[in-house]
């Protein structure tokens, strides 16, 4: 496990904590974009490399849904999940940038979420408010003043974290001079929409979940979060990559014809599936889940705008580059295409060639350095 921070330690000596290293800051009460409140939020972050005597050098990296902070090794003793795409020498330098990764507010990596206690030690659960992308980005500003950053070098991200990144721009286009938005897009399609709907049902209907309340009770509502993961993770891989991987083969010595009485055995898809519901079981809170689905679900860079041609042109003075993943099915290509042209200068699409899906903006984003080091990191 990486070493945690505590706000009572100065950012000065934070910052000279080993890269990689989770530190957390009070950043005061907050009242959501839909009304609700809270009285104390706190965001773990981690950072790698120095900070310039300009602040000029600093890079944001914000993370997919159920993503975190850690983006890569540093100083800690495990691998970050773009190991390959950040560190010394790689695509984002951090022996040249200052670069950042914040815990989204409602998750359950050293932000405040559902799990965090209120003041009476009681967790939040069915009480914590809704939250939205939007939200998200207002928090992160209060952080960025804190480490004094008045603009970010680049800001960037995939999946939720491109809908992020997206939305610091339109939000606060005078703090964001460069932006990168993989695998996202401007507005939630019925059909994301409907896929997280069918997750966060699955949750809800866990006989564990007892309204959001299961913390103390001895149980979660693993099943159903396990259910949503399997829905998930098929909408982050092609059809192809499926096939290529699984075909209808059996698990191991298992027969998914069975026999005359249940339980049959199960396809190899089956267990691949399996083991990834059991995989974020283990990490992952329920309620988090729900709180950052929502979010998801939610998202409109044009909401408080008056359209969304007026809310993408203030990025008329922040360099874009958008990025899409060619086998995409859950943020399809089509969908980068029309968020590069209501972009003033934003430019073609640059392509992930992967067969494997959604997921390729995390397996083969080194496809993107070289853009990236002509367009964005050319200082």
């Amino acid at each position: 496990m990486t070493a945690i921070v505590t706000t009572e330690e100065s950012l000065e000596s934070t910052l000279d904590t080993g890269s990689g290293t989770r530190r957390q800051l009070v950043v005061g009460e907050y009242a959501f974009e839909t009304g609700g409140f809270l009285p104390e939020v706190e965001l773990a972050y981690e950072t790698w490399g120095r900070l310039d005597s300009g602040a000029s050098n600093a890079v944001l990296v914000t993370h997919a849904l159920t993503g975190d902070a850690h983006v890569s090794r540093g100083d800690s003793d495990y691998d970050g999940w773009w190991e390959d795409f950040v560190g010394p020498g790689k695509a984002i330098d951090t022996e040249k940038y200052f670069v950042v990764a914040v815990n989204i507010i409602g998750g359950c990596n050293g932000s405040t979420g559902p799990g965090s206690a209120d003041a009476n030690g009681v967790a939040w659960g069915s009480r914590f408010p809704f939250t939205t992308i939007k939200d998200s980005v207002h928090l992160e500003t209060r952080l960025a003043d804190a480490l004094g950053i008045e603009a970010w070098h680049t800001v960037i991200g995939g999946s939720m974290g491109g809908a992020r990144a997206l939305e610091w721009a339109v939000l606060y286009p005078q703090r964001v001079r460069n932006l990168v938005v993989m695998a996202a897009c401007a507005q939630a399609t019925a059909e994301q929409i409907g896929f997280a709907q069918v997750q966060s049902q699955s949750i809800r209907l866990d006989p564990h979940f007892a309204g959001g309340d299961y913390y103390g009770t001895g149980h979660a509502p693993d099943a159903g979060l396990g259910v949503a993961r399997r829905l998930a993770h098929l909408t982050y891989r092609s059809e192809a990559e499926l096939q290529a991987r699984f075909g209808r083969a059996g698990q191991r010595t298992e027969d998914p014809l069975g026999a005359a009485s249940w339980p049959r055995g199960r396809y190899m898809v089956e267990s691949y599936l399996d083991h990834q519901a059991a995989k974020l079981t283990r990490r992952f809170d329920a309620n988090s889940y729900l709180v950052l689905t929502e979010a998801l679900m939610s998202h409109d860079v044009a909401r408080g705008f008056e359209s969304l041609e007026h809310a993408l042109g203030r990025l008329a003075n922040v360099n874009t580059v958008i990025a899409a993943v060619s086998s995409d099915r859950l943020y399809f290509p089509e969908q980068s295409e029309q968020l590069a042209a209501l972009i003033p200068g934003a430019g073609p699409v640059c392509y992930i060639d992967s067969p494997i899906g959604h997921d390729g903006f995390l397996t083969d984003a080194n496809q993107l350095a070289g853009v990236l080091s002509q367009r964005v990191f050319t200082d």
